[in-house]
C-alpha cells in the first residue's frame, strides 16, 4: 500500500496540489497553489514539511515557467532564476530545496527554453524517489530482523523506504516515534504512516527519548537529515542532538540519512540555522499551551557533532562521518 504521504505534492493544470499536514491525519485537505508565490507560503507556513517542500519547489518553478513562455530566453531565465531564489529561501537550513531549483534550471538552460521546466522537474522527482530507495536499501541492511529502531520527527521518503527495504527483506521492525514538538510531525505524520505500513509503532513525547534508550529497548536510532557537512556534523530537526548524544551514552547506534553530504558545506558555519517564531512553541496544534506572558524560543534544527554520529547513510551507501569525501570519489566538480 502507498503512504498517503508518499504522494503529497502533485502537478495539475491548475496549480500545485500540497496535503496539508498541519491537519494530517485528522483531517485530509489540499491546499491548492496557482502561483510560485502561494507554493512559497505554504512552505513557510509549514503546510507541507521533510521532503514534501522538495517536490513543491519543483512544480512551483514549472508553475512561473508557464508564464514565461513566450518572452525572450535571457528575460524569462532572469525571472526564473529570481523564483528559484525566493523558493530555496523558504527553508534555508535544508539544501534541498536549492537541489530541485538547480535541477530545474539546468534542463531550462540546456534547451533555452524554459517550458523544459517541467522535464527537470519530472526528472528531479523521479532521481529524489530512486535514491531514497537505494537509501532505504542500505539502511535496512544494517538492521536486524526484530530491530526496536526509534526515530525522530518525519523522514518521509527516506522512511518509508526503509521499511519498505526491511519488508522485502522479510525483517519485522518496531518504532518508537518521538511527538516532535511543536507540530507534532512524529505523532501524526510518522506514527500514522508507519501503522498504514503495517509496523508495530510506540509513541513517546520528546522528553521519555533518554529514558526509553536507556532501558535497553532501542537497537538503533535512525533519523533522516536536513543536511550533513563534509566534516560530519549532522543537521536535523531540533531534538536529534539529544537522541544522539543519549543514544551514545547507552550504546545504541545512530544512523543518520541523508542522499548525500552538502559538498557545499564544509563545516557547520555553511549552515544556516533557521529559527521560527517563538510564538509557536506557545501552542500545540492551534490550542494555547502557555499564556502570552511567557516567551517562546524555536530553532527549528540542530547540530550533532560527529563524534555522537555512527554512521551516514547515503544512496551510495554507508559512510564513517569522517569519510565523507569518499561519497565523491571519481566524480568531476
Amino acid at each position: 500500500m502507498q503512504p498517503v504521504l508518499a504522494d503529497s505534492v502533485r502537478l495539475t493544470d491548475d496549480g500545485v496540489l500540497i496535503l496539508d499536514r498541519r491537519q494530517f491525519p485528522f483531517e485530509r485537505d489540499w491546499v491548492l497553489c496557482r502561483t510560485a508565490g502561494d507554493v512559497a507560503r505554504a512552505i513557510e507556513d509549514m503546510v507541507t514539511q521533510s521532503s514534501g517542500p522538495y517536490f513543491a519547489v519543483l512544480y512551483g518553478m514549472v508553475l512561473h515557467a508557464r508564464t514565461l513562455e513566450g518572452k525572450p530566453f535571457p528575460e524569462a531565465r532572469a525571472e526564473l532564476a529570481t523564483t528559484a531564489a525566493m523558493l530555496e529561501n523558504t527553508r534555508r537550513t535544508n539544501n534541498a530545496l536549492r537541489k530541485a531549483t538547480k535541477i530545474v534550471l539546468d534542463h531550462v538552460d540546456a534547451a533555452r527554453d524554459v517550458s523544459q521546466a517541467l522535464e527537470g522537474a519530472l526528472e528531479g522527482d523521479r532521481a529524489y524517489r530512486a535514491k531514497s530507495r537505494a537509501l532505504g536499501e542500505h539502511t535496512a541492511n544494517l538492521l536486524q530482523d526484530n530491530a526496536t529502531v526509534m526515530t525522530h520527527c518525519w523522514a518521509d521518503l527516506y522512511l518509508t523506504e526503509t521499511v519498505r527495504a526491511a519488508q522485502r527483506q522479510d525483517k519485522t521492525l518496531r518504532f518508537f516515534c518521538t511527538e516532535t514538538r511543536p507540530y507534532l510531525q512524529g505523532a501524526r505524520l510518522t506514527a500514522e504512516t508507519l501503522v498504514e505500513m503495517g509496523v508495530d509503532t510506540t509513541l513517546i513525547t520528546d522528553g521519555m527519548g533518554a529514558a526509553v534508550l536507556q532501558s535497553g529497548a532501542v537497537d538503533a536510532l535512525v533519523t533522516a537529515a536536513d543536511r550533513v557537512t563534509m566534516d560530519g556534523h549532522v543537521v536535523n530537526k531540533v531534538g536529534t542532538l539529544g537522541l544522539a548524544v543519549a543514544a551514545h551514552a547507552f550504546g545504541v547506534p545512530f544512523h543518520a540519512q541523508v542522499q548525500a553530504p552538502d559538498h557545499a558545506a564544509p563545516t557547520t558555519e555553511h549552515v544556516e540555522i533557521e529559527y521560527r517564531d517563538g510564538a509557536e512553541v506557545l501552542q500545540v496544534l492551534g490550542r494555547p499551551s502557555a499564556t502570552p506572558r511567557v516567551k517562546g524560543l524555536y530553532p527549528a534544527f540542530d547540530v550533532t557533532p560527529p563524534r555522537f554520529v555512527t554512521d551516514v547513510v547515503t544512496d551510495r551507501g554507508v559512510f564513517h562521518a569522517a569519510e565523507l569525501d569518499k561519497y565523491y570519489e571519481g566524480e568531476q566538480r
